[in-house]
């Protein structure tokens, strides 16, 4: 695939999670609470599943900036594609807010993330979900996993700061409904911790991985099959 297929497919796959997610909380809000917050929850889960099986053999299915710059401090995305998935993913972020709009007006705030609760603590809370999504995307790498990662803390946090862990999530609601309190919470939360996730669970692998080559190298050891083998080995020399 193109690079120029990777930047679409995360625009595609923004907009329809900013659809679908803060959709579903206008929708709430619309309906006098016919949803609540655990289908709230069912509604982020799902199209999370839905966007990395579709787009995840394109682009990857980052749709989240922090998780673009996360993988880029690790070492595990080219630095040439940070910009322009950014910026494919707040475009897309930004078009499904004001398809929202268009379609149901400026209710509930577009869906707008904001702190119910002090902004130290709601800064907390996003770092601490963010930290753990990130943890999650990299270890299982698939949809379900994360998806249901997602839905998780939605049902847990959502009524606190409204469960982002994603930079665009929030900016695009934040722009096309002129809500901008506190938003700086909800970059620097999530761009912080999956960064900070990334090279723990880099550091984590790498532990793991010397651990497997000593044991490896143990097992090797013990075994007086493979030293008298090994010395076998030493003992013939090549024919001139």
């Amino acid at each position: 695939m193109t690079s120029r297929h990777s930047y679409l497919a995360e625009a595609i796959g923004t907009y329809f999670l900013v659809l679908i997610g803060p959709g579903a909380a206008m929708v709430d809000v619309w309906t006098h609470g016919a949803l609540g917050v655990p289908g709230i929850a069912l509604a982020f889960a799902v199209v999370v599943i839905a966007m990395v099986w579709v787009f995840g053999p394109i682009s990857g299915a980052h749709i989240n900036p922090a998780v673009t710059v996360a993988l880029w401090s690790a070492r595990r995305f080219p630095a040439r594609d940070v910009i322009p998935y950014v910026m494919a993913q707040c475009v897309g972020a930004v078009a499904a807010s004001a398809t929202l709009r268009a379609i149901m007006g400026p209710v509930g705030q577009l869906g707008a993330t904001l702190p119910r609760i002090a902004v130290p603590a709601a800064f907390a809370v996003e770092w601490l979900l963010s930290f753990a999504l990130m943890l999650v995307i990299l270890a299982a790498a698939r949809g379900v996993p994360v998806g249901l990662t997602v839905g998780l803390c939605a049902l847990a946090a959502g009524p606190l700061t409204g469960a982002s862990m994603n930079p665009a999530r929030s900016f695009g609601p934040a722009l096309v409904a002129g809500v901008w309190r506190a938003h700086w919470i909800y970059w620097i939360a999530p761009m912080t911790a999956m960064v900070a996730a990334a090279w723990v669970h880099r550091l984590l692998s790498q532990i793991r991985a010397n651990r497997r080559e000593t044991a490896f190298v143990a097992t090797k050891s013990d075994d007086p099959d493979m030293r008298s083998a090994e010395i076998c080995g030493s003992r013939i020399q090549p024919s001139e």
